[in-house]
């Protein structure tokens, strides 16, 4: 459990550090919420229910995207380290940096939309 606390910190300080950003306040800032609303339809609608608004799931046992966006201790970086170190029964999908950060700030976009 320690050697995979310490995996998944060092995957989050390595996605910080690469793309500049402080590991401590993650910006999405350069993030593209749009491409990351369509990335998620094409990656991530398999198992998640990813349309705003959408109280439907595709697995009970799976969140929603917006039910995932209104945790109230969700924030980016645990959004990033659960991306980076997937969890079982999410699939090891290979995202870019960008891609991560364009996904994330759609997740958190749909904060506004509750």
């Amino acid at each position: 459990m320690r050697i995979m606390r310490l995996r998944n910190t060092l995957a989050i300080l390595a996605l910080c550090a690469g793309s500049g950003l402080a590991p401590t306040q993650a910006q999405v800032g350069l993030a593209d919420a749009k491409r990351g609303q369509e990335l998620s339809q094409r990656v991530c609608s398999g198992c998640h229910s990813v349309s705003p608004g959408s109280a439907a799931t595709v697995n009970a046992d799976i969140p929603t995207f917006a039910a995932i966006a209104s945790r109230p201790d969700i924030t980016a970086e645990r959004l990033a380290g659960r991306i980076i170190v997937p969890h079982p029964p999410m699939p090891n999908v290979q995202l870019t940096v960008a891609e991560i950060r364009d996904v994330i700030a759609y997740i958190l976009s749909l904060r506004s939309q509750r």
